[in-house]
């Protein structure tokens, strides 16, 4: 299954496990599979940068090497005009358009007030791994 995991459920994951970690898992079992795009992988280093003085950040690091091999890394659907209330969040909805994911991961209420949008759901991680990953 292929995601879009906006920047707070990766630097969650990394960094403080709980259910975010859970997500991080099933990536790295190969249950999922993540898209990204350069603007969204810049992201993610901007975020995990500002946190370098946690222990985790070394792992965030390799995280972020293994995932640019691991990932498939698409060109954004082009959007016409802003869509959620924070426009940085529509490149989120950009790469999942233009990679073919269904579902996007976020706990930003601006992403997930976009849910519904050209047909992508976006969801909590709570409810993605309820839904998706509990068995």
């Amino acid at each position: 299954m292929k995601i879009v995991a906006d920047t707070n459920v990766i630097v969650s994951g990394i960094f403080f496990g709980c259910v975010p970690g859970a997500i991080i898992d099933a990536w790295i079992e190969e249950r999922i599979e993540f898209l990204i795009t350069e603007g969204i992988l810049e992201e993610y280093s901007q975020v995990g940068n500002r946190m370098a003085e946690l222990p985790a950040f070394q792992d965030f690091l390799r995280f972020l090497r293994i995932l640019v091999g691991r990932s498939q890394t698409g060109i954004p659907a082009f959007l016409e005009g802003p869509i959620c209330d924070d426009p940085d969040d529509d490149k989120f909805l950009a790469c999942a358009i233009g990679g073919g994911a269904s579902v996007i991961v976020s706990g930003d209420k601006a992403l997930l007030e976009c849910s519904g949008y050209r047909g992508i759901t976006v969801l909590s991680p709570r409810a993605f791994v309820e839904t998706y990953l509990d068995s």
